[in-house]
């Protein structure tokens, strides 16, 4: 649904965005990560067409950008950092605007306003002043601006900035339900939101993209090797283990009473479980615990922008 091929865009001697390119299809959540000043709030405004780049093209669906910005721009919600918003305004007042901002006719903007109140879940503040509410209902407000023309991407630059773990869980849940039907692309420099939220992390440092995956496939990629640990209890879990086919190390614990617990390694490309699933069965063990070993994803990130 997005297309970003070599975006480069300077600020006099400073090059905020190098070079970069990714796609995003729709139904995907994609997480858009690095330090402050790694260039993901110009990267967004580029996508979304409030600034043009140095070189570089970005594709809406079949849409161009930069050619034809307004009919790209139709087909984007966005909530830009700090979510600005007219405080003394009711919240439906407000939405009614953001509508009429995109032209909507009287039966569209009723259908529009009965859309966005119950994705976003503001019906119980929908005749209040925005100034009343609390950050997590003001976000929401803002995401339901970004939502009233039903856009296919949806871009979301640090939404869940300065709230409660609650109001984060909230929000992760709703941006994954909205992303059915939509692509939505997400900005943040706190993984663990990342990890929560997206099925698809793309790390930034200094302008360019140094990492793009899954957080399971970051993780064990910074890593290097994968790594299985496996506790069973059985007989010959030892010297059966050592047999496994592409193994590259094995690690035995202490034994505790008749369990065996090991490290097994192998190279990124081999999984192992199969063989050992094969094994067990085989030899009638029984498995307490078999699991992937990862390296922690603030550890992957602070090695890729450090």
């Amino acid at each position: 649904m997005i297309s970003v091929r070599h975006l480069t865009k300077s600020f006099g001697a400073t090059k905020a965005v190098d070079d970069l390119s990714f796609t995003a299809k729709t139904g995907e959540v994609l997480g858009l990560l690095g330090p402050n000043g790694a260039g993901k709030t110009t990267t967004m405004r580029l996508i979304t067409g409030f600034l043009f780049p140095d070189e570089g093209e970005v594709t809406v669906g079949t849409v161009p950008m930069f050619t034809r910005t307004t009919e790209a721009q139709r087909m984007i919600g966005y909530l830009p950092e700090g979510n600005p918003l007219y405080k003394e305004m009711l919240v439906c007042d407000f939405l009614k605007f953001a509508a009429s901002v995109f032209q909507l006719g009287e039966a569209e903007r009723v259908k529009a306003l009965d859309f966005v109140v119950e994705s976003v879940g503001i019906g119980d503040v929908y005749t209040r002043p925005i100034g009343t509410l609390s950050k997590g209902y003001r976000q929401r407000v803002g995401i339901a601006a970004a939502l009233v023309h039903n856009p296919k991407v949806l871009i979301l630059d640090e939404p869940t900035e300065g709230l409660d773990p609650n109001q984060r869980t909230d929000l992760r849940s709703m941006i994954k339900k909205l992303a059915e039907g939509r692509t939505i692309l997400v900005s943040t420099h706190v993984m663990q939101e990342a990890q929560a939220s997206c099925d698809r992390i793309l790390i930034i440092n200094r302008g360019k993209l140094v990492a793009d995956g899954s957080p399971h496939e970051l993780s064990r990629a910074a890593q290097g090797k994968r790594v299985l640990i496996v506790e069973c209890e059985g007989k010959d879990c030892e010297k059966q283990m050592k047999k496994i086919e592409g193994l590259e190390d094995v690690v035995f614990d202490p034994s505790r009473g008749n369990r065996v617990r090991c490290t097994l390694t192998s190279t990124v490309d081999v999984d192992l479980r199969p063989a050992v699933s094969d094994l067990a069965h085989e030899n009638k063990w029984t498995i307490w615990h078999l699991a992937e070993q990862e390296r922690r994803l603030e550890d992957v990130f602070q090695s890729l922008t450090s």
